[in-house]
């Protein structure tokens, strides 16, 4: 098959997505949805799936990968084994759950540790580790899941026509003072940022300095950002250096020696210590006042690519939308045919449901309406969205 034949599967597959859409009923909530978007504060929550199109692994994709990666004669390997097992009868784990279940861990063998206790050591099948061994543990796997994100060949295309769309399309025809557009991403990559800077947008992302940079939570306070980002669970590109609570952003390949601990940050039961040093806290803090407008304000929150598996997250939208007293919208694009969940407590709750927009494979959801379709609607897809929010038909 030439290159060019390709390229015609390609656009083929591409119209047939967005056909859906060319409906009367369909093309009036497009419409409605880039209304929504064009209101003065926006944030966006953006998870694994929008990242598909662009080369990099679902959190399934990325656990399997790890669990592949690790040589069976390493320790890391056994302990991590052993955290599965645990979780074999689970449904949707992945390697932040064992990754959390090793943080609670640690933290229960650095107590005993520090009163001195005779079982220090963590019992995990049939052998016992110290506080040592599970750090290291922890520390070897957030190595490997930066080194796969980082081997990942990235395709760029459809995130820099999201961010034209977002601070484009979408921007056109306001006046005065725009708010910054708010991205809270759970993705490790640095993907996001990196295409705001392609596109020439300032952003502001927690980190004075440039390439090489330290964690300052004031820095999101800067007036000249058009955009905010906040890495939830941390990224690939940050890392502990000496003694350091706060994370640096280091450029790949400048420090000598043995690559340095990533800082991959998850909500594990016991990790709330030394709240105003952990970065997780500080942007949780962000989220939460962002989320909840203050009269006569009003936001609106979509969430893309994300399917509700981080209980801590859930937790916060939950509160906000219940706190807002209707000033937050919650837009959701979602690729089962109906929610589920969460989602369909809020859609069934009456004084929730008239803010809140379900976007699903096979219909729309909103204050008790029900519109179905008999194909799928892939606006669930992040390259089709930022399809439609381009303005294509």
């Amino acid at each position: 098959m030439t290159p060019e034949e390709n390229n015609s599967i390609s656009k083929d597959a591409f119209s047939k997505e967005i056909e859906p859409f060319r409906s009367p009923e369909f093309a009036k909530l497009t419409e409605e949805i880039i209304n929504l978007l064009s209101q003065s504060k926006r944030v966006f929550l953006l998870g694994a799936g929008c990242g598909k199109c662009a080369g990099l692994p679902l959190m399934n994709e990325l656990t399997q990968k790890v669990l592949d990666n690790i040589p069976s004669n390493q320790k890391t390997h056994v302990i991590l084994q052993e955290l599965v097992e645990q979780y074999k009868n689970g449904k949707g784990c992945t390697i932040e759950d064992y990754m959390s279940e090793l943080v609670d861990l640690i933290s229960i063998a650095t107590r005993r540790n520090s009163r001195n206790t005779a079982t220090a050591t963590i019992p995990l099948g049939k052998q016992s580790y110290p506080v040592e061994e599970l750090n290291r543990a922890l520390v070897e796997i957030k190595q490997k899941i930066s080194k796969i994100i980082m081997q990942s060949q990235i395709k760029s295309h459809h995130h820099r026509q999201f961010i034209r769309a977002v601070h484009g399309t979408l921007q056109s025809g306001k006046s005065g003072t725009v708010q910054p557009v708010d991205y809270f991403t759970l993705n490790y990559d640095t993907l996001l940022e990196d295409v705001l800077s392609l596109e020439r947008i300032p952003i502001s992302d927690g980190f004075d300095g440039g390439a090489t940079g330290w964690w300052n939570s004031n820095a999101y306070t800067n007036p000249s950002a058009h955009a905010r980002v906040f890495k939830v669970h941390g990224s690939i590109d940050w890392c502990l250096l000496d003694d350091d609570v706060l994370p640096r952003r280091v450029r790949q390949g400048l420090l000598e020696g043995e690559p340095k601990e990533p800082v991959l940050i998850w909500p594990a039961a016991t990790k709330y210590r030394e709240a105003q040093k952990d970065p997780y806290a500080q942007i949780i803090n962000i989220m939460q006042k962002t989320l909840h407008p203050s009269h006569p304000n009003e936001a609106v929150l979509a969430v893309v690519g994300y399917s509700f598996g981080d209980l801590h997250i859930n937790y916060e939208i939950d509160r906000a939308f219940r706190e807002s007293e209707g000033r937050l919208t919650i837009l959701v694009f979602i690729s089962t045919n109906e929610p589920e969940g969460i989602l369909k407590e809020w859609f069934e709750d009456t004084v929730l449901s008239e803010h809140i927009c379900i976007y699903a494979n096979r219909g729309y959801f909103h204050d008790k309406k029900i519109i179905e379709a008999k194909t799928d609607l892939p606006w669930w897809k992040f390259e089709v969205l930022t399809r439609l929010l381009g303005g294509e038909r």
